[in-house]
Parts: structure tokens; sequence; C-alpha cells
């Protein structure tokens, strides 16, 4: 079937809007989820009699119990609207948080009064085969092959991590199970136990073929770790960059991998994995005789949106294997900027050339001549992306649907194999005509259990109305992209802000991979790092739901720190260039900055950002003029006090 054009999507008419402009539509569609439902129900057999008559309708407890019922939602209305995150507002920059697509939030109400469970097929036909054709349209986008990639939804990258290492630990042992079964060790007598603790993802996959010929897989299943548990020594290390998530150091945990089989991999000055350090610590260990588990690269990392090489990983284990004959299973944690991979793509879904990509973005007004988005070194990285064994992507940050929605991409579904407690079926052809073949069960091959299949509905209407490619969700990554864009260029050119007798300055760190960014406020002259911490904690105590009711708060943000024990050195560049000495920095060895994840759609006209800009200096203002208020007022309850002493 021919998909219909996007290049006439209208941007704005995807959301329900900030001021609730597209109120009139919503509600008619809102009425029409919950209106065929309701037909649903009442046409289902219509020759039964129906429960309650009109004359029960109208008896005392019945509708005393509807008042009640209207009276418990009217109070969680009013606590909702009390203290609730206006994440739809452009006022909001913050966390990976923005308005939702109405078509996923209206699919989703329209199947969670089906109540399907997309644990297994049986209790969820309809949502089970959304989750999985949504989960192939995220495997087509980082470039699988989609006959033999997989792809589902999970309640958010965390559980998409777990899996990910569950597969990767699971994978490592097999090979150790075939050379201690007696019928099966044959396969392997050419390799050495450093080899077999070193075997390539696809390969080992390849036994998995043999195994069932012979009728003899779930046996030797079963003394891999997952019978017999975990071996350290054949598991060997996991390498994660310093910018990791705190996922990975619960996974190990949870998987009894152990913390101290965690190597950290140094991050640049950019927040990167550093390549260098990456190469010199993973050939060290492999010569060694130290076998890697799995490397982890991250693609959009959530402090500071940096996007890593992973081309250079990618290059990396392609020269391990040749030179040393080690290999190891690569995942990419993409939860944040896995989406922007759509940019790089044309209707058909295949990558454009660099050149003609930017060109192209250009020419359809996405990305103005003055805006350089991806850099090269980005673009390469996401076009390497097909080469790894598994990525994390999470719909409920830039997919722009509604928790809980995260989702993980396999390359080759034979993986699968190593973890489902059915196996032999999962995958498995079959001759007869019953429909639910091939489907198998969800939840005998994923982490959770139970799972909602109203999820599944909201994705699956998101990529049907916004296709994987720039003029599909493109457009709406886009507009976040320029805007932060926009603000880089804002505060690096803003004069000092003057506040009475005290003048602050801007500082914001170096031009980020994805929208990220991260800036910062100065007093001018005060070479303190402990003052310029609690100068930044403060304003982000005044735009933040600290400030009390955020609702009524005319700015919010988040913010992070960057800190020594995590990223060593790395944030001393940041100190530098706000122009702290590097004895300030030792002495302190952590840096508060203000952080925004720029995602709003509102703010892509250039009239409206120009405006929104005036706005956010006056409230720039407002909030240091009050921290400059504190302060005064600080300093003369001091001296009052110390004249009271000394009188």
């Amino acid at each position: 079937m021919t998909k219909p054009s996007n290049s006439n999507v209208n941007v704005d008419a995807l959301f329900l809007g900030p001021k609730s402009e597209n109120a009139v539509f919503f509600r008619e569609m809102m009425d029409y989820a919950v209106s065929e439902h309701m037909h649903w129900r009442s046409g289902f057999h219509p020759e039964d009699a129906a429960l309650v008559t009109s004359v029960d309708r109208y008896e005392h407890n019945y509708r005393e119990t509807l008042y009640r019922t209207e009276g418990i939602l009217n109070q969680l209305s009013a606590k909702l609207k009390n203290s609730s995150i206006p994440f739809f507002s452009p006022r909001y920059l913050g966390h990976i948080n923005s308005d939702t697509l109405m078509v996923s939030n209206l699919a989703y109400v329209m199947a969670m009064i089906y109540n399907p469970n997309n644990c297994s097929y049986e209790a969820s036909p309809t949502t089970t085969e959304l989750e999985l054709e949504s989960g192939l349209d995220l495997c087509r986008m980082f470039g699988y092959n989609p006959q033999q990639a997989w792809g589902h939804i999970t309640s958010g990258g965390t559980i998409a991590n777990y899996e990910s290492l569950w597969v990767a630990r699971n994978l490592k042992t097999l090979p150790f199970a075939i050379s201690q079964h007696p019928e099966t060790r044959h396969l392997l007598n050419h390799k050495s136990q450093k080899q077999r603790v070193n075997m390539p993802t696809a390969e080992v996959l390849d036994l998995i073929s043999e195994l069932k010929h012979q009728g003899i897989f779930n046996e030797i299943r079963d003394i891999t770790c997952r019978g017999v548990g975990v071996k350290p020594e054949i598991l060997g290390k996991l390498l994660v960059p310093q910018s990791k998530h705190y996922s990975w150091t619960k996974a190990a945990d949870i998987f009894g991998i152990g913390q101290e089989n965690i190597i950290p991999l140094p991050v640049d000055e950019h927040y990167q994995t550093d390549i260098a350090k990456m190469r010199e610590i993973t050939l060290a260990l492999i010569e060694k005789g130290e076998p890697i588990l799995a490397m982890i690269a991250v693609v959009g990392t959530t402090e500071v949106g940096a996007i890593d090489r992973i081309d250079e990983v990618i290059a990396l284990r392609n020269e391990c294997e040749e030179r040393y004959g080690a290999s190891f299973y690569i995942h990419v944690d993409a939860a944040y900027a896995g989406y922007a991979c759509s940019l790089l793509l044309n209707e058909q879904g295949e990558f454009m050339e660099y050149d003609a990509l930017t060109k192209h973005h250009h020419e359809l007004g996405m990305i103005p001549e003055n805006i350089n988005w991806p850099k090269p070194a980005v673009y390469e990285s996401f076009k390497a992306l097909k080469y790894v064994d598994s990525i994390t992507v999470d719909p409920h940050k830039m997919g722009f649907i509604q928790y809980s929605a995260g989702a993980i991409c396999m390359k080759d579904k034979r993986i699968l194999n190593l973890i489902s407690s059915h196996a032999a079926y999962v995958f498995e052809e079959s001759n007869t005509q019953s429909p639910t073949n091939n489907r198998g069960i969800l939840g005998a091959s994923i982490m959770e259990g139970s799972k909602s299949g109203a999820t599944a509905a909201a994705l699956w209407a998101a990529h049907r109305l916004l296709p994987l490619n720039m003029n599909g969700y493109g457009k709406v990554i886009a507009a976040g992209i320029v805007t932060a864009n926009r603000f880089l260029h804002k505060i690096k050119n803003m004069p000092p802000i003057q506040v009475g007798k005290y003048q602050f300055e801007m500082h914001i760190m170096p031009e980020p991979d994805f929208h990220m960014i991260n800036f910062s406020f100065k007093e001018t002259g005060n070479n303190s790092l402990l003052n310029h911490n609690a100068l930044n904690r403060r304003i982000y105590e005044l735009c933040s739901y600290s400030s009390g009711r955020a609702y009524t708060n005319d700015f919010l943000t988040s913010a992070t720190i960057l800190d020594y024990k995590e990223y060593g050195d790395t944030p001393w560049h940041y100190a530098e260039q706000c122009g702290f000495s590097y004895d300030e920095w030792e002495n302190i060895h952590n840096i508060y900055v203000l952080r925004a994840a720029v995602m709003t759609h509102c703010l892509r006209n250039e009239e409206h950002f120009e405006e929104y800009w005036e706005q956010l200096k006056s409230i720039f203002i407002k909030k240091l003029t009050q921290i400059v208020d504190e302060k005064e007022k600080s300093l003369h309850q001091k001296l009052n006090a110390d004249i009271s002493f000394l009188s």
C-alpha cells in the first residue's frame, strides 16, 4: 500500500496546544473514542438482558455512589491542577518532557477502555500486533533489516537497558555451555577458551540453529548462566561511559555482574566517550585476556545531550576481531536522542548523504542555513547504528508519547531464544492456519509480564500519523533543535545583567550534539565556585517546582551537578570558561548548572522566539533581583546582629 506524503503536515495541528487551541477537535475525538467503546459493549450479544434498569438508576444508593464518584474525581482534578508540571508550555524548559501528541493521547484512551494486556496474544490480539509493528518501525528507522530484527515496547529506557544486558549476558555463556556438553562440544573444539569467550554475536547466534537441528537447544540453554548462574570469569567486564544513566549500575546488581566489573570509559570535554581512552582500555583488557561482556555507548546523554561516536565504537570492535580474534556485544542507549534519527531519513526511510541531507533540511525550511545540525560526526554516529546489536529508545521522550513508553530494538531476533521461557516456539514457523501462530507470548520473551496494550496503540497511531522520516517526526524534532540553537546564540551574545551594584554574566556550555542546553549565571568579579553554585541553586529553586505551585511560576527549568566523582576533570573545562581557577575547581570539585531540554515546538517561528526571549530576559532579571534583595536583607540582618552583640 502506498503511504501518503507527509510533506504538508502542520506541526501545530499535532498537539492540544499550550492554550488548548485544538480543544474542539480533541473533545470531539475524545467523545468519539469513548462512544465507540460504549457502542461496542451495547452491541455485544444484543439478546442479553441489561443488568441495570432505568428504575435501578434512580435508586438512592445508586445515585449516591455516582455522586461520590464525581466528588472523588473533582478532588483528583483539583490536586492535578494544583501541583502538576505544565510540560505543554514553552515556559517549561527543563527535563526531557514536552507536550504529547493528540493522536497518541486519543489512541491511548481508545485502547485503554478495552484494557488489553500485551503479556500474551490471547489477552490482546489487536494491541500485541500493534506493539510488534511499532517495534519494527523503530528497527527500520535505525537501519536494521526488518526481516531479521525485533523490537518491542517497555515501561521505559531502564527496562530496555536491562533487557540488552540480559541478552548480552546469556549470549556470552552459550559457547561455554556448548563446550561443556558431551554431545555438542565438538562444535567448538577448534576454539580455545579465550576464543570462546570472545566470539562475535552473529557467530554465537548461528550456533542456535545447529543446536535446534540436533534437538538439544533447550538442554544446552539450561547450562548457560540462566541455568547454572553467573560465572564472572566467563562474562568479563562491562564497559560503560562516565555519562551513563544510573540504570547500568542497577543492572549490574540485578544480573549478578557486580559493580567491580563495570569499567568506566572517560568522556572528553564535550562529554562524549573519549575515543582514544576507550580504545586504550579495551585493548588493555583484551591483551590481559579479560573478556568483555558488552560495550555501552550513548546517543543523547541525559545531562548534556552528548552523542557518542558510534562509528568509532564499531571500528574498534572490528579492529579487535581482526587483530585479536576478540569480540563483544554493543548496545546503544539512545533513549533520549534516538528518534532524531528520523531527521536523517527521506520519505522512503533511506539515509540521505550528508550534503544532500543538510541542503534538503534548508529547502524544506526545517532548519535554517545558519544552524549546523547535524554535525558530520553526529551524522556518522546515527548512520552507524545499524551495526550495533541492540538499541534503547524512549517514545515517551522524543516520540512525544505519554508515559510510560520505552522500547528496545534488537538487530537479530534469534537472540530471544536465549532469554525466552518458551524459546522453541517464539519464532517457529507452523503449517497450521491458526490466527495466533507466530505471534508468540510477549511476556515469555521480555522482562515485564502484564503490560498495557494502550501504550502500543498510542505508539502505533503516532507512527502512522508521523512516519519516522524527516517529513514526519523530523519536523517536530527539528523545531526543538532550531529553538535550542537560537537560545545558544542569544546566551552567548547576551551582555551582563545589572541589578543594583551587582552584575551577572550568563555562561553556556559548548554547543551540544542535540538540544540539551546547560547554562549558569556568575556574579562578575566573584571567583568563588561555591558562591557560583549557591547562586545557580537558588535560581533553580525559584524556577522549578521547588518554588511551590509550579503552575503559577513564570519559568520552569531543571538543574544538574557536574561532579568530579562521575566525570573526573571534564567539568573543569566549563568552570575555566566561567573564569574560575584550577585551584578553585580542585577545592570544590563540582559545578552546578541549569539544564534545559528544549523540546518545545512552539518557538520555531522566529518572531515568536524573539518575543519569548525578551520575556525570558525579564524573568532572569526578576529572579536575580529577588536573589540580590535576599542577599542584602541577610547582610543587613547580620550587621544588626553584630551591632547588637557589640552593644
